[in-house]
């Protein structure tokens, strides 16, 4: 999928706060178009239908997501490390930020109705990705010699849950957003150094 253009991304995070402020029934095409000064006819034309929408709103809160690719083609252990470290600090300020909270209520309001599509939205354009480009980075990790795993989406769950814990539950059902968001680049050092005693190349591996 082609990048969305600085105007695009404009209009969205717009729709965003949109989303925020008034649920799902303030985000309609005409309320966009007034919020954000464009027409309803360049909405069509970027996003298409209603689902379009929503999904490029979710594909652009999941790019916020970042899984920067170390410097060098031959990275060291350093710069991999610190990659990992972008990726869980981005991790946890989408997941603890007001948007996320209210795409994830949505879904999870709808889960039960016949037709619902936010849930569906969320895996194939939040989730999805995010997890595609943390696997990449796994992935090469592993090349280099600096992770040991034979499943990459095992490796990466265990990422995700010591990166994540059960903060993003919490906030869910209202808790104030602690842990997520609090002193996130000690945390997220915290959680690498977790995964890499489980999953570095020197770790023993358990039967």
């Amino acid at each position: 999928m082609e990048p969305f253009t600085p105007r695009q991304n404009a209009v969205l995070e717009c729709a965003l706060q949109l989303l925020v402020a008034g649920g799902e029934r303030a985000l309609t095409t005409a309320g966009l178009a007034r919020a954000a000064n464009c027409s309803k006819e360049s909405l069509y034309k970027w996003f298409g239908d209603r689902d379009g929408l929503l999904a490029a709103m979710i594909t652009y809160q999941a790019s916020k997501v970042r899984t920067p690719g170390p410097r060098d083609s031959m990275p060291t252990l350093d710069d991999f490390s610190r990659s990992l470290a972008v990726f869980a600090e981005d991790l946890m300020g989408v997941l603890s930020g007001e948007v996320s909270l209210a795409l994830n209520r949505l879904a999870i309001g709808q889960a039960d109705r016949d037709g619902a599509q936010l849930g569906a939205l969320v895996r194939e354009h939040g989730r999805l990705p995010i997890e595609t480009r943390a696997r990449a980075l796994l992935e090469l990790g592993r090349r280099h010699g600096y992770l040991k795993f034979s499943d990459t989406h095992e490796a990466y769950e265990t990422l995700y849950g010591l990166v994540v814990r059960d903060g993003h539950v919490r906030m869910l059902l209202g808790e104030p957003p602690a842990g997520l968001s609090d002193d996130r680049p000690q945390r997220a050092r915290l959680a690498i150094s977790q995964f890499f005693r489980l999953y570095g190349h020197g770790a023993q591996d358990i039967e």
